[in-house]
């Protein structure tokens, strides 16, 4: 068992920061955009300097599980001055929403290029065991509803199928002169999470949102693991 793992085990936590998620799966060769803690506004600062502007600043905690309706995201962070007000913010407000949370302090992450946000899941059904999820991404995931799923394990056709089965999969192919995703390392990327999930079959749900999709390749931005009840 992988130690990030067995370290939430001895916490008694199942949910994984996105601190920890991303370091487990970055791990595993899936592509995640550089992503630290920062315990203090001072290392927030300093990290970020090493990053390179601009940043995005998230609280860190297992216990939000939807850091923009906490009001813990801050984007384009673009000097040192912004980095500190943003973390001394996000923790202020997610310790006033959330008292009895665990806060860990923020992540540290280079901002991104935009493209086509998409997501990539994986939930264990009672039944079918582990279901890869694809659709699109981002904040409205919940009300958009357009995923594919397949059941774990999958070939390549399955993702190449999963990719097209989409509702929103025009968004994919250029779209109103949006540059066309390059679907192969999209499957590349649903195999490798459908091979991690397999690999770590004590994780009991993961997400991936957004994942940005470009056409010369895919970076996963967020990232939350959950993990089966020790018990």
């Amino acid at each position: 068992m992988h130690a990030i793992i067995e370290r939430a085990r001895k916490e008694g936590r199942t949910v994984l920061t996105e601190v920890e998620s991303k370091e487990l799966i970055g791990q595993s060769g899936i592509n995640v955009n550089d992503t630290r803690l920062a315990k203090s506004r001072s290392e927030a600062s300093s990290i970020s300097q090493q990053m390179d502007f601009p940043v995005a600043l998230k609280v860190a905690s297992p216990d939000i599980v939807h850091k923009s309706d906490a009001g813990g995201i801050r984007l384009g962070l673009e000097t040192p001055e912004q980095v500190e007000q943003a973390c001394d913010e996000i923790l202020e407000t997610a310790r006033q929403k959330y008292p009895r949370a665990d806060i860990q302090g923020v992540s540290v992450q280079k901002m991104t290029d935009p493209g086509v946000e998409v997501i990539i899941g994986m939930n264990k059904d009672a039944q079918f065991g582990p279901v890869l999820m694809f659709g699109l991404g981002g904040v409205f995931v919940e009300i958009l509803e357009d995923i594919s799923l397949r059941v774990i394990p999958v070939t390549k056709r399955d993702v190449g199928e999963m990719i097209k089965e989409i509702k929103g999969y025009k968004m994919l192919t250029g779209y109103r002169g949006l540059p066309a995703a390059d679907e192969a390392k999209l499957a590349d990327m649903l195999l490798a999470v459908a091979d991690f999930v397999t690999q770590y079959p004590v994780i009991k749900e993961l997400d991936l949102n957004p994942v940005i999709a470009y056409s010369d390749g895919t970076i996963a931005v967020d990232a939350r693991i959950v993990l089966e009840d020790s018990d």
